[in-house]
Parts: structure tokens; C-alpha cells; sequence
């Protein structure tokens, strides 16, 4: 079994046990508040991807800190679109830091609502350390992702759920 598949199913099994729904981004809003950045993305159902790569990158346990955080959540359909292997290859260990720069340019220091950037265009400075394009002039566009679910709010930050993974 590649390392993939199986840091999916234990995702996946971990999925099930924390919660019997896969709610998906949808019902996100219905426990998150309670719970962090990481929970709340299991118990969604349609992260299951994202939580793989996360704990391959060893950032498990920086999403579950106080935060805040706001991040930009590539659903498992948007890491589908990336070309054959290329997930399975981030996964492997002498990929590692290229899988946490990839990770952390998804994510913001501090928590980022929609209401804040509302008709703005601006340059934002990633944890990764470089900055992502953020168009919310017309809905909300993340470099060449669209926000498809703003404003999740989670124990330590803030979800926006994407349909594209962003490239640094």
C-alpha cells in the first residue's frame, strides 16, 4: 500500500471515529467553533487529503495551537486536480519541506474574516512567507482559487474552504 493510500485511510478511519457524518464544507459551521483548525476539517469529511499532508509535514500540532490561524482549505477535489502523483510524491519524507512550503502558504498568521478584505485587493504576507494575491472584489479569488465557503470559524482561527490548491 503507498504511503498515500494509507495516510488516507487512517485519516479516513480517524474521520469516522470523531464523527459519523462526513458533514463536508457545508456543515462545517455546526461544531467548529468548538473545535480546532484540525478537528473540524477531519470532521468535515472532505479534507481528508489536506489532513494527510498536514501530518506528513509535521504541522499537526502547530494547526491544533492557540493560533489564530486562517486558512485556505484545498477541498479533496481540489488536490484531485492536480496532475497524476504529484500528491503522492509531496508525501514522500525527502519531499518534506517542499510539501510545509506548499502547507504554510496556505495559511495566514491571525484570523482573516471575509468582512475584512470585503471589495479589497491586496498582497498578504503567508506563513510560508511569501505573499498570495486576494481579489474580494467580486466574490473571493485566492491567487487562482476560489473561495467556495468563507468564515468557518474554529477554536483557533478562521477556515476558507478553496477549489484550488495553491502553488507558491
Amino acid at each position: 500500500m503507498s504511503f498515500l493510500k494509507a495516510a488516507l485511510a487512517a485519516t479516513a478511519f480517524a474521520s469516522m471515529s470523531v464523527s459519523s457524518c462526513a458533514a463536508g464544507p457545508d456543515k462545517m459551521s455546526d461544531y467548529s467553533e468548538k473545535a480546532d483548525i484540525v478537528d473540524t476539517a477531519i470532521k468535515a469529511g472532505s479534507f481528508s487529503t489536506l489532513v494527510a499532508a498536514v501530518q506528513a509535514a509535521g504541522l499537526e500540532a502547530t494547526l491544533r495551537s492557540e493560533g489564530p490561524f486562517t486558512v485556505f482549505a484545498p477541498t479533496d477535489d481540489a488536490f484531485a486536480k492536480l496532475p497524476d502523483g504529484t500528491v503522492e510524491s509531496l508525501l514522500l519524507p525527502e519531499n518534506k519541506d517542499k510539501l510545509v512550503s506548499i502547507l504554510t502558504y496556505h495559511v495566514l498568521p491571525g484570523a482573516v474574516m471575509s468582512e475584512d478584505i470585503a471589495g479589497k485587493q491586496l498582497e498578504v504576507k503567508t506563513v510560508q512567507g511569501t505573499t498570495v494575491s486576494v481579489d474580494a472584489t467580486d466574490g473571493v479569488k485566492i491567487d487562482n482559487a476560489n473561495v467556495v465557503k468563507a468564515d468557518i470559524k474554529t477554536s483557533n482561527g478562521v477556515i476558507h474552504v478553496i477549489d484550488t490548491v495553491l502553488m507558491p
